[in-house]
């Protein structure tokens, strides 16, 4: 019940973060396909609440060993496939004038939207018995 009651609180402050980002500076050039990618992130949060919500009131229990073995595995891809995104932004860093502030945002969003193509893949393709 606690981790169901911290993701909808940091759900919602991610949500009034962002609706005080675009009342308070509005929208600038470029940062459409940020706002997009973050209203996925979102809605893959609402769907793992959602999830966690019916099971709880189901009767069943938040994480059984198949539920951790997954995050495991997707926490471990995830981490090596942000290394390389971290590596191609460096790069990218030399050769294409950024802000690092824009840098530095995009390799967050860039890693939980990596963390969410992972969970989907094990979700999807199924954990493999070691």
């Amino acid at each position: 019940m606690k981790r169901i009651v911290l993701m909808g609180v940091i759900i919602l402050m991610v949500v009034a973060t962002v609706y005080l980002w675009i009342s308070n500076s509005g929208l600038s050039e470029g940062e459409g396909p940020f706002l997009g990618i973050i209203a996925l992130i979102l809605v893959f949060a609402g769907f793992l609440l959602i999830r966690r919500i019916k099971s709880w009131k189901a009767g069943e229990p938040q994480e059984d060993e198949l539920t951790k073995k997954m995050m495991v595995r997707t926490a471990a891809l995830s981490y090596y496939i942000s290394l390389y995104l971290w590596v191609f932004l460096l790069y990218i860093q030399d050769r294409v004038t950024f802000d690092k502030d824009r840098l530095i945002g995009i390799g967050i969003v860039g890693m939980a939207v990596i963390f969410a193509l992972s969970w989907l893949f094990y979700h999807f393709r199924g954990v493999p018995n070691d």
